[in-house]
């Protein structure tokens, strides 16, 4: 739930967020948007102030600057108790655990603050589970809200607390550390060297976070600094737990060149894979029509699998393609091959060793276990490597040898050429099978596949009915590219989610907080939904963002993609 926010002119950003909050100016603006100062009262009074013009009303001065007082705030243990007097609300809101169980006020619509000051976060972050939970209700509350969780961050763990969510760090730890003669740097605290900055520390980190926020690549970082201590292993634990859960959190289509990274057993638990593995587990249907047989098939480092050398192989050696063909790969568990494309199966990263622990052992023997719970194999040939039983015979082609081994090749074509009892397939039918599964997956039903045919030229498939164009396979995106002409009967079958503008406007560009009204909470980023005005469809557009940011997030949420 981080965010990469330009602060300021957004084309020419004075700065970014994450960010610092500083009490002086030892910081340049580009890493320290914010200065804060406490009146030292009961209750106290925080004021967090711009250090240059970033509301588009602040031509010249500095601003906004904010103030609130922070109210009076008990224990996260006394959580069922109520303080009293709670803290004031306006652009500046400072929020405690306490608040979260007990303000009624905020749930009030009106309620758009610009920052959000978690008062307790120290208290909270000692407490199992409560700092990612605290942090999750407020993103979901205000997620057009930058969010400051004072005296816990440092270049030590900005990774991981940004991965969180939170946008703002200070450095109380900082000057704590360096009162002691330490200093914070990436891999934790130590002794400081003769003349070392701590705030050389800071611009490194806050430069590595950035960085990866724009290339997507934070997971692996804050996975990475985690192991900094065994409190933050705990946190991120947790945050995994929390987002699993959650819907409208996750991406459905991804930029090009993204991939999802999973070098250590701590990201076998990312949200992503997990999702993954719910879907095959729970929802995922196989091709209709395939041979009742189940092809177990090993994994390949190059993806998608079907353009490896080693899958070129078993294609050869197979000569068949009516079988399920299922690829046994971790940390996924199974990647059936009509799904092969989409994100993430076709663009993650693993280092292979040869080597399943247990737990990878038993996700994918679930996964079987429910293909097998939805349809009636008569047999399976393993070619995966991985030991597997069942009431149901397992030909075992691989023996102990290598996936391209000349001899398992061979027992490979011959466990296939002895147990298909189908055709094989036309190249146009895989091509539908594959579609109508990613439709499965990316929409709500492939039901607007019906009757179309499909045709051009590899990779890029034109899907046509009744000999117009409706959509086209975009390799890139892993999904489909839909036109004008399919958007009636996307709506027409209920194949994707709706969004709704608001009476009275016209729709000219993208998708708004000014003109829409609403949306379904399950939206993914990079999904198709279809855009509705009253009873009509009026077009599509493309999610920006997923569903937990469209309740109060600033610009873009969808863009414009076809309008009727």
């Amino acid at each position: 739930m981080t965010r990469l926010w330009a602060l300021g002119d957004r084309s020419n950003p004075v700065s970014k967020a994450p960010g610092l909050v500083v009490t002086d100016e030892e910081l340049e603006v580009s890493w320290a948007p914010f200065t804060t100062s406490s009146d030292g009262g009961i209750p106290r009074r925080i004021n967090l102030n711009s250090r240059a013009p970033f509301a588009p009303w602040e031509s010249e001065d500095n601003g906004p600057n904010m103030s609130a007082s922070i109210g009076h705030v008990l224990p996260p243990s006394l959580d069922e108790a109520d303080a009293g007097e709670v803290a004031s609300k306006g652009e500046l809101l400072p929020l405690s655990w306490q608040a979260l169980n007990h303000d009624k006020g905020l749930m009030d619509d009106d309620l758009n603050p610009h920052v959000v000051v978690l008062t307790d976060a120290l208290q909270l972050a000692n407490r199992p589970g409560r700092l990612v939970e605290a942090i999750h209700v407020v993103k979901k509350r205000f997620p057009g809200a930058l969010l400051w969780a004072p005296g816990i961050g440092g270049p030590d763990n900005c990774a991981v607390l940004s991965w969180f969510g939170i946008d703002l760090f200070d450095t109380t730890r900082t000057k704590q550390a360096e009162a002691h003669g330490a200093v914070l740097t990436w891999n934790g605290p130590r002794i400081a060297m003769e003349g070392e900055s701590p705030n050389s520390h800071w611009r490194s980190a806050l430069a590595e976070v950035r960085s990866a926020i724009s290339t997507n690549s934070l997971r692996e970082l804050a996975q990475s600094q985690s192991l900094n201590s065994p409190r933050l292993v705990e946190h991120m634990r947790n945050h995994d737990k929390i987002i699993s859960k959650s819907e409208g959190v996750l991406s459905q289509i991804v930029s090009e060149g993204s991939a999802l990274r999973v070098h250590s057993l701590e990201s076998h638990d990312d949200p992503i894979i997990l999702d993954w593995f719910d879907y095959i587990t729970n929802k995922y249907q196989s091709p209709e029509g395939l041979d009742d047989v189940l092809i177990l098939l090993p994994c390949s480092a190059r993806k998608p699998y079907s353009s490896s050398r080693s899958h070129k192989a078993f294609r050869n050696a197979m000569k068949h393609n009516s079988g399920h063909e299922v690829i046994v790969t971790s940390p996924l568990g199974l990647v059936p091959r009509d799904l092969e494309e989409v994100w993430p199966a076709g663009h993650y990263d693993i280092p292979v060793t040869g080597d399943w622990t247990q737990d990878e052992v038993t996700r994918v023997t679930k996964m079987i276990d429910a293909l097998l719970a939805k349809k009636q194999y008569r047999v399976i040939i393993n070619h995966s490597g991985l030991d597997y039983s069942c009431d149901i015979p397992v030909i075992d082609t691989r023996q102990g040898s290598s996936a391209t081994n000349h001899e398992s090749l061979q027992r490979l074509e011959k466990a296939v050429a002895e147990n298909m009892q189908t055709k094989k397939r036309s190249g146009e039918r895989i091509n539908l099978d594959n579609f109508r599964s990613v439709s499965r997956f990316h929409h709500l039903n492939s039901d607007w596949l019906e009757g179309v045919q499909v045709r051009g030229r590899f990779p890029r498939w034109k899907i046509l009915k009744d000999g117009e164009q409706i959509a086209m396979w975009a390799p890139e995106r892993g999904g489909f590219s839909i036109a004008k002409a399919c958007v009636g009967i996307l709506d027409s079958c209920d194949s994707l989610k709706r969004i709704t503008l608001k009476e009275n406007i016209k729709w000219k560009g993208d998708v708004n907080l000014a003109n829409l009204e609403s949306y379904d909470s399950s939206i993914k980023s990079g999904e198709d939904v279809l855009v509705m005005q009253g009873s009509q469809c009026i077009g599509s557009a493309r999610a920006s963002a997923p569903a937990w940011e469209w309740s109060g997030t600033p610009g873009r949420l969808a863009k414009m993609h076809q309008r009727l």
